[in-house]
């Protein structure tokens, strides 16, 4: 673990937790459907990312109780964006997978997001950029740790 009493590691931290912070944020506000709260919006990203998963494997994947995933499941299964089906080895358990509709939405969600972030992207010189792809796979790694 790096040394975070070392002044430029500690500033790092910082500087990265503040910049995504005020980044998602924003992204936040660049929603293509308004009636979904941030966390069903999550749990459908990571049904797209990791595929049909049983409610209690998505309420670790999104570290929250698995009470709280059978509500939110519940509400996207009223929403028509996710469905459950029996599980194919313990029928007691149901698997919860995205239906087309969902998959629509999160593409046009990802291109509006992907828009606004490539419009203020556009101010960035070629060291920047070269500097944001370079820095893209460690932020991915450490949102999926």
């Amino acid at each position: 673990m790096p040394d975070l009493s070392h002044g430029d590691n500690a500033a790092a931290v910082n500087s990265l937790r503040s910049a995504v912070m005020r980044l998602s944020r924003r992204l936040k506000h660049q929603r293509v459907d308004e009636s979904l709260s941030p966390t069903e919006m999550s749990v459908l990203g990571t049904l797209a990312r990791c595929g049909s998963a049983t409610p209690g494997e998505l309420a670790r994947k999104e570290h929250v109780q698995p009470p709280s995933m059978t509500r939110i499941v519940a509400l996207l299964e009223a929403k028509g964006l996710v469905r459950l089906e029996p599980h194919a080895e313990d029928r007691r358990q149901k698997v919860v997978t995205q239906t087309e509709r969902a998959e629509a939405m999160l593409e046009q969600s990802r291109t509006k997001r992907n828009a606004w972030l490539a419009t203020l992207a556009a101010d960035l010189d070629e060291d920047e950029w070269e500097r944001l792809r370079a820095a893209a796979p460690v932020l991915e790694k450490l949102a999926h740790l």
